[in-house]
């Protein structure tokens, strides 16, 4: 009997430490996977979740960006859960995705995301930068000057952190950043909204009704 209490005791004294280490790794590693709907501002309808986290905290570049910050040139990067949880895919189109911001009672503006492209001269183009970038809403273009090996680095950076798929899968998800120059005027986020009017169910051929999602709601999910 002491032999067989013995043996039993041993074996549960091996397994258990194994048993509460594994269950301690499971739920962090859920937690981990929640995390980005939980500290976000998001909206969902129609089986698809879109969130946004706007990157306010300068730390969270270093990781993407090694050299350049966006933030640091007035840019604010917002990260984006496209979550299809339908048997359809769905089309977002990136091009026409706005962020609504308010200046004054009288004064709103529809901000476009910057391509890559975009976000790479203001960042690495100071001079050109502050030209006309005083008041909103921001000038988009203007003539091409040559681009050397480290505007070559940062376009390549920002494209590869930002959102590089249009279509979401069904029953998947699509992430990445949005880029927003709101020329280091960061306080506007605590109003604004990313407006989302362009998502096409595909194999239905239905548009869906467009996302408003409050940023303002950042935290508080």
């Amino acid at each position: 009997m002491r032999k067989v209490y013995y043996n039993l005791t041993r074996k549960l004294a091996v397994f258990l430490p194994i048993f509460l280490a594994l269950h301690v790794a499971a739920g962090a590693a859920t937690a981990q996977q929640q995390a980005p709907l939980k500290t976000s501002a998001l909206e969902s309808h129609e089986g698809l979740t879109i969130s946004a986290l706007p990157w306010t905290n300068p730390a969270l570049y270093k990781e993407k960006f090694h050299k350049k910050s966006p933030y640091a040139a007035g840019i604010v990067a917002l990260q984006v859960v496209f979550r299809n949880d339908s048997d359809d895919s769905m089309k977002v189109n990136l091009e026409r995705i706005r962020l609504n911001v308010t200046l004054s009672e009288e004064d709103h503006q529809a901000l476009d995301a910057l391509t890559s492209e975009q976000a790479a001269d203001v960042i690495l183009r100071p001079s050109l930068k502050n030209l006309g970038r005083s008041r909103f809403p921001i000038p988009i273009g203007g003539p091409k000057i040559g681009r050397d090996k480290k505007w070559v680095e940062m376009e390549q950076e920002l494209r590869e952190a930002g959102v590089r798929a249009s279509i979401v899968a069904p029953h998947s998800s699509v992430q990445g950043l949005l880029y927003f120059d709101l020329q280091s005027q960061f306080d506007l986020l605590s109003n604004a909204r990313l407006y989302v009017p362009d998502i096409v169910a595909l194999e239905k051929n239905h548009g869906l009704m467009y996302f408003e999602i409050d940023l303002s709601q950042v935290g508080s999910q």
